[in-house]
């Protein structure tokens, strides 16, 4: 472990110095990745930055870089440079975000997973801290699945809890969506739960899209209709999600949808085929979700992202320096 470990870092510790370098001509763009704004009570995901903080955040922002849009055509900047992007889709981006973001006039990309809007229903992350992370009571194991995929748990202490959440957030982030809801609804009936959303947990409906899309301070982009990782789909369901999710959007919202950000993001969620696909579904930036600059030349297909967590002022502040030479 040791001896990967040393050259890891002296080949990050070049990368850096070499991003100094470059930052010296060429002043980064960052491109910050937020979710939720929301103060909860439990945050697994650690998904959520409390409303105070980010009012705090996007001031920060404000101060000292200039803020740009994805959508738009980034000029070469004279100091470093922040968008702000949320995905997901979930209500407090239009209850609570907007506001703030309309307030301190900071602008905004929301991309939304269509799939949520249209059913309604909690993203399936929090279906799975809803059954097994509240007090709620459970029988003392839970059986789900089918064959040699069937398994079975106990659910008698909150370790046990904790281990059934993280083994199935594993697995449910890889499946496909119809399989993902088989295992959902056999989970539901295990635990006696309802699919009706928490009203802190709930998606977007179509008319808080249309207020986001008349907001001169918020842009809409797609995020597919399943929230499943494009690499574990077929080249024509990726097609599907990438033409259904932008024409429901701008039907929505009433304008173009230019920009589309992949479902989770990271480097083995998405291949070379689905920026392809993104491209030619008519696409004009596309955003991943691993850390990097951004500059000018950068590829406009595979925009990396910083995520934001719920940091105080001290600590937003030191995050954005070091992402500075990520």
């Amino acid at each position: 472990m040791n001896g990967r470990a040393a050259p890891r870092r002296a080949l990050n510790a070049a990368r850096r110095a070499g991003n100094r370098l470059v930052n010296l001509f060429d002043p980064p763009i960052l491109v910050l990745a937020y979710h939720r704004v929301a103060d909860l009570k439990r945050d697994p995901q650690a998904l959520a930055v409390g409303a105070e903080r980010f009012r705090a955040q996007l001031k920060f922002l404000r101060d000292h870089y200039q803020l740009l849009r994805l959508e738009d055509s980034w000029p070469r900047v004279a100091r470093p440079a922040a968008i702000v992007t949320f995905d997901d889709g979930y209500a407090d981006n239009a209850t609570t975000a907007l506001p703030i973001l309309e307030e301190v006039k900071v602008p905004a990309t929301f991309f939304v997973s269509v799939g949520a809007v249209e059913s309604g229903r909690e993203f399936w992350w929090d279906e799975l801290e809803r059954w097994l992370l509240t007090d709620a009571s459970l029988p003392g194991r839970i059986e789900l699945g089918d064959g040699v995929d069937r398994h079975a748990w106990l659910t008698k202490t909150p370790d046990d809890r904790r281990m059934l959440y993280d083994a199935l957030h594993a697995r449910f982030r890889g499946s496909t969506a119809a399989r993902r809801e088989r295992l959902l609804e056999e989970l539901r009936l295990a635990v006696g739960g309802v699919a009706s959303p928490r009203p802190s947990h709930r998606p977007l409906t179509t008319a808080e899209i249309a207020q986001l899309g008349q907001s001169r301070w918020a842009t809409v982009g797609a995020h597919g209709v399943s929230h499943t990782p494009f690499a574990a789909l077929s080249l024509e369901e990726q097609r599907e999600e990438l033409q259904t999710s932008r024409e429901r959007l701008r039907s929505w919202c009433g304008a173009e949808v230019t920009t589309f950000s992949f479902p989770f993001g990271g480097r083995r969620d998405f291949t070379r085929d689905s920026v392809r696909l993104a491209r030619e579904a008519g696409f004009r930036r596309v955003a991943a979700n691993a850390p990097g600059q951004v500059h000018r030349w950068s590829n406009s297909f595979v925009v990396p992202r910083f995520l934001v967590r719920d940091w105080d002022d001290e600590r937003f502040a030191s995050e954005l320096n070091r992402f500075e030479t990520a």
